[in-house]
């Protein structure tokens, strides 16, 4: 089973851009769309059209697909106020709720130090299975 990798454009509400050739990330959207708790979440490959528009209209990278987005409102006042690696982790499941929310916790450890362990786990990303 695939990710899911499509939106509507009129849809409002978080959504969570991933890296759609990544194996760990596609486990973790699968994952977080399983367990939803009737919250709605969007996902979208970073490499598709909606997702690279995004990016280029936020100034963001469009070919660097290291860094999952958190985009809380995509097309609401909030569409700008995107979060990026573990901060984009981190609001997803709190969005998604269930016991895995609770790892939002580890906000606490400065973003540094979250976002150089992202790093380390983004360079093995791809040896996961699809």
């Amino acid at each position: 089973m695939s990710a899911p990798s499509a939106i509507p454009s009129s849809d409002r509400g978080p959504v969570l851009l991933f890296d759609g050739n990544c194996g760990l990330c596609a486990i973790l959207v699968r994952w977080l769309s399983e367990r939803r708790n009737g919250h709605r979440v969007g996902y979208l490959a970073l490499q598709s059209p909606a997702a690279q528009r995004y990016l280029a209209a936020h100034g963001l990278p469009t070919r660097d697909f290291d860094s999952l987005v958190f985009v809380p409102d995509w097309q609401g006042p909030a569409a700008s106020n995107y979060l990026l690696r573990t901060d984009g982790l981190f609001a997803a499941l709190r969005v998604v709720g269930g016991p895995l929310s609770y790892l939002a916790a580890l906000r606490f450890i400065p973003r540094p130090i979250r976002d150089s362990a992202y790093a380390c786990v983004a360079r093995l990303r791809h040896r996961w299975p699809r």
